[in-house]
């Protein structure tokens, strides 16, 4: 029993495939809107309590900052929801081999994008 195994695994080295990559995705972005949910609770108060706290919330909106901060939480909505469409389908046995998997891991990345990209100029 002489095999060279390394001592110190190397994570850097390590190519994670497309479907491991959603994977990890969709745990970051439910931790990120789980971290975000009293801020936004916080914003649909303030939009509903007066017209004095509505227009301070539009002010603080109108930062470029902010925008792009809310775009990330709406990606990480987007892509949440479509992985989660996916595991669903792959739960239910839609998703049958490898190749469907990773062709649904392509989908569920394109459509967060693109959504995200949509809803975004709409929005902005």
């Amino acid at each position: 029993m002489n095999k060279k195994r390394p001592k110190h695994l190397a994570l850097h080295k390590i190519k994670l495939p497309l479907p491991g990559i959603v994977s990890i995705l969709h745990r970051i972005t439910g931790l990120m809107l789980f971290i975000a949910l009293p801020v936004l609770l916080l914003m649909l108060q303030y939009s509903l309590n007066s017209i004095a706290t509505y227009t301070e919330l539009m002010t603080v909106l109108a930062y470029p900052l902010v925008k792009l901060v809310l775009l990330g939480l709406l990606w990480a909505l987007l892509h949440h929801f479509c992985a989660g469409l996916r595991y669903l389908a792959v739960d239910l046995h839609l998703v049958r081999n490898l190749a469907q998997a990773r062709n649904s891991s392509k989908v569920v990345m394109l459509v967060s994008l693109a959504l995200t990209v949509f809803l975004g100029v709409k929005l902005w």
